[in-house]
């Protein structure tokens, strides 16, 4: 268990299995809290444990290029404030990049989440990063995107309008429902945390049930 996360543990291997399981198998992301109760552990055992295996997903995931059909969109976390701006302006909103790819039929395989700033600058640095230069990316209109042929990938270009219709479009079911699933898994877990000082790493983890579950709904 040397050099592993497993390294030094005073806790049984079947508490980090199941603590696995948990998070990884969950429709809804885990809290600490209800780690916690299903490992009989301290608060502060199953937080450490808990971002200690969402970092460990993170790096195992940092290399992954996405390859073939893509859809990618843009996202934001955080809701309105007080007398703030609404919409994409909104001060509590955190900002990302959303990519799933698919087969060639719209089924999702994998996802990339980054959280960045969406300007040419930062999308071509991503997209050399994410993508294979043999991928063909879906997107909207967002000017920015058109960064993505920097890294190679050919892009599609949909300009879907907005409002509530560009969410049902066929070219970005994958997208759009894994999105949706994440929202849901938040504030069914969640009561409230600050989106400025979020961990990527806590979207990767939630990545993962929810990719799942998107899997299960569309194939």
């Amino acid at each position: 268990m040397c050099g592993t996360v497993f390294e030094s543990t005073k806790l049984p291997l079947t508490t980090w299995f199941l603590a696995m399981h948990l998070l990884t198998q969950a429709k809804n992301n885990v809290s600490a809290l209800e780690l916690k109760r299903h490992l009989g552990v301290r608060y502060k055992t199953a937080w450490l444990l808990k971002h200690k295996l969402m970092q460990v997903m993170s790096e195992r995931e940092a290399d992954r290029q996405l390859d073939g059909r893509v859809e990618i969109d843009d996202a934001y976390l955080g809701g309105e404030l007080p007398g703030g701006k609404s919409g994409r302006g909104s001060e509590n909103k955190v900002s990302f990049i959303a990519a799933v790819q698919t087969t060639e039929t719209g089924n999702p395989l994998k996802v990339c989440l980054k959280k960045l700033e969406f300007t040419k600058e930062a999308i071509t640095d991503w997209a050399k990063t994410a993508l294979s230069a043999s991928a063909h990316v879906v997107s909207d209109g967002l000017w920015c995107f058109r960064a993505v042929t920097a890294a190679g990938a050919t892009q599609e270009r949909i300009v879907t309008g907005g409002g509530p219709a560009c969410v049902k479009l066929e070219q970005f079911r994958a997208v759009n429902t894994f999105l949706g699933n994440l929202k849901t898994a938040y504030s069914g877990t969640y009561h409230a945390f600050d989106f400025a000082k979020m961990r990527i790493g806590i979207l990767l983890k939630s990545s993962i049930g929810s990719i799942a579950g998107s899997i299960c709904r569309l194939s």
